[in-house]
């Protein structure tokens, strides 16, 4: 739990009571490689913050194919919003691509905690706001730029997952085919 209050820390500051308060909302789950948190059809209870590992999360479509949304690593908050928000199925599936560790929180918990501890507000107001810029700026990129750009986006934003992530996933990310990304990769060494 000291990784969570670190994380919070980030943004708001608190003392001993206050994250005392804070922890009983969080449940930790241990997650196992190739293990899902949410599938498709399922109820989406929980907002997940990796503590550890490397997670996908993606959409299959009705040929089967996958498009993948993002990928998650430590401090990083993930879930189906959509559902988690409107308390309704989930469209998107999260899987775990390495043994890794989540806390959880439900919806329900976390507008309790923002009630009780107005400061929990403004740090989940803030982390919103921040997952929000990140997914315009993937939008745009998927929209404007080559698979060039979008590889070296990638690789200067998240170097660390170029070295964990399988490159078949990276391709899905960016939106190439396998080959593509082998070029991409060679002519970027």
């Amino acid at each position: 739990m000291e990784k969570l209050r670190k994380h919070i820390e980030e943004i708001i500051p608190i003392t001993d009571e206050e994250f005392e308060s804070i922890k009983p909302f969080f449940t930790i789950r241990r997650v196992l490689k190739n293990q899902y948190l949410i599938q498709q059809g399922d109820d989406a209870r929980y907002e997940y913050i990796i503590m550890s590992g490397i997670f996908r999360v993606f959409y299959l479509d009705e040929d089967g194919k996958e498009h993948i949304v993002q990928f998650a690593t430590e401090n990083w908050w993930m879930s189906d919003y959509i559902a988690y928000f409107n308390q309704k199925q989930a469209n998107l599936y999260v899987v775990c691509m390495e043994p890794g560790e989540v806390l959880c929180l439900t919806l329900e918990g976390r507008e309790e905690l923002s009630a009780v501890l107005h400061k929990m507000e403004h740090f989940f107001r803030i982390k919103l706001t921040k997952g929000f810029i990140a997914l315009q700026q993937r939008i745009i990129s998927l929209l404007s730029s080559n698979p060039q750009q979008r590889y070296k986006e990638f690789a200067d934003l998240y170097p660390s997952l170029m070295q964990k992530i399988p490159k078949k996933y990276i391709a899905e990310y960016l939106g190439v085919s396998r080959e593509t990304l082998s070029r991409l990769y060679s002519s970027n060494k």
